[in-house]
């Protein structure tokens, strides 16, 4: 699929659009989905890089004014255009919001963050298609993943051998018996992961959650699968702080671990990102399977294996 063209002049009379001089327009470190801007200081430019990605675009422009209505930290979009009636590509222009993605910051985040990344999904999470405003370019989670059949996909394929592919599978069977038959569906960030948590490196404080383009009506504990497990326990402490009576229970936490290992398995075959690009990540399967395999000879609750 060709990729949308970012000519020098499509970027000037974008940035003249927003008050800014082709001058002031700077690259920032482009995504898989988007190539993005600074327009100035204060704004911030993506434009998608193929037409695959354009529907994720719309998605954004739709669940952020919804998220930011529900006092959520996330940069406000100031404009969206998919006319191409004045450039020959559709774009975003959000607010910026100052700060250092955590995959990057430098010293490693304190316990601070991640309780504050608890809170903003625990107001996220509020929202549920009978209390939200419409979204109809938000999809609602068509099927998790069968974890069993991924475990044996795995052994076959010989990305794991046939003693570990039974106990990965006897570690889902234990973690079956928490799940709820029906789990909520509430509107998830779905892509929660260090790359798209601004925090100030000064003060600590988180600044913004970006990039919702895989934004859907799912379990909430899905937004808990793709942060290290090892930062998990302080957001769920921040989460239970906004939303105690639905995170206070073993099976909550059970949840946790099920998404949290899962998408771990699903990366495995696909662990190394594409060179010179902002990948999705997952944590490292390899350290997962670590921990896990730390408690194998005697299986602990789940809520030790994440303390």
């Amino acid at each position: 699929m060709l990729e949308y063209e970012t000519s020098d002049e499509t970027l000037a009379v974008i940035a003249g659009r927003h008050g800014t001089s082709a001058e002031q327009v700077r690259p920032l470190p482009p995504g898989v989905a988007n190539r993005v801007f600074l327009l100035g200081d204060d704004l911030v430019l993506r434009i998608p890089r193929t037409e695959r990605f354009l529907p994720d675009l719309v998605k954004e422009a739709e669940v952020i004014p919804v998220a930011v209505d529900a006092g959520v930290r996330t940069p406000e979009v100031v404009a969206f255009d998919d006319s191409c009636s004045v450039v020959d590509v559709p774009y975003m222009v959000l607010a910026r919001a100052r700060g250092t993605d955590l995959a990057s910051l430098e010293p490693p985040a304190t316990d601070l963050v991640f309780r504050q990344v608890g809170r903003e999904l625990a107001k996220l999470h509020r929202l549920s298609p009978a209390t939200a405003p419409a979204l109809p370019a938000v999809p609602v989670e068509d099927g998790a993943a069968d974890p069993w059949a991924l475990t044996n996909r795995l052994f076959k394929d010989g990305w794991v051998d046939a003693v570990t592919a039974h106990w990965l599978a006897s570690w889902f069977d234990r973690l079956s018996a928490y799940l709820p038959a029906e789990p909520p569906l509430v509107l998830v960030h779905g892509d929660i992961a260090p790359q798209n948590l601004l925090v100030s490196p000064q003060t600590a404080q988180l600044k913004g959650i970006v990039d919702w383009g895989d934004a859907q009506w799912d379990d909430p504990a899905v937004d808990f699968a793709k942060m290290p497990l090892t930062d998990i326990p302080a957001m769920l402490d921040g989460y239970r702080q906004e939303n105690s009576e639905e995170t206070s229970t073993p099976a909550w936490e059970a949840r946790v671990l099920w998404h949290h290992l899962t998408w771990a398995l699903g990366r495995l075959p696909d662990p190394v990102p594409r060179p010179d690009e902002r990948h999705w990540t997952a944590p490292p399967a390899s350290r997962l399977l670590g921990l896990l395999r730390f408690f194998a000879s005697s299986p602990p609750a789940p809520w030790d294996v994440l303390v």
